[in-house]
């Protein structure tokens, strides 16, 4: 598993750490991410778009405010997200711990 840590990943605040779990080769051409993110408290994963792919969370622990295409509200562990092609998101942790999740890339 390769780990990265990301610094205002698309303009967000802090850092993101990215555990990919699997790989470019694994993926196939038919996913372009299969990881855990963490989000440590007060850090965020800035609003971007999706054109050709869709994107899902699942929220594993922590607390956080989701940005779904505008309109937010509020995810916990167990939620669901679910970014389709031509829209966008974003995530901050509002919390005191960290917000993880797993992040899946769909290529369309």
């Amino acid at each position: 598993m390769k780990i990265e840590r990301v610094e205002h990943m698309a303009g967000g605040e802090g850092h993101v750490i990215i555990k990919r779990i699997l790989g470019e080769k694994e993926l196939n051409g038919k996913c372009r991410m299969y990881a855990q993110v963490t989000l440590e408290p007060g850090c965020s994963l800035g609003y971007h778009e999706h054109h050709n792919e869709s994107e899902t969370y699942y929220i594993l622990s922590g607390q956080g405010e989701y940005n779904d295409n505008g309109t937010t509200r509020p995810v916990a562990a167990g939620d669901v997200t679910f970014t389709p092609d031509n829209c966008g998101h974003g995530l901050a942790n509002t919390g005191d711990t960290d917000l993880v999740f797993m992040a899946l890339i769909i290529l369309d």
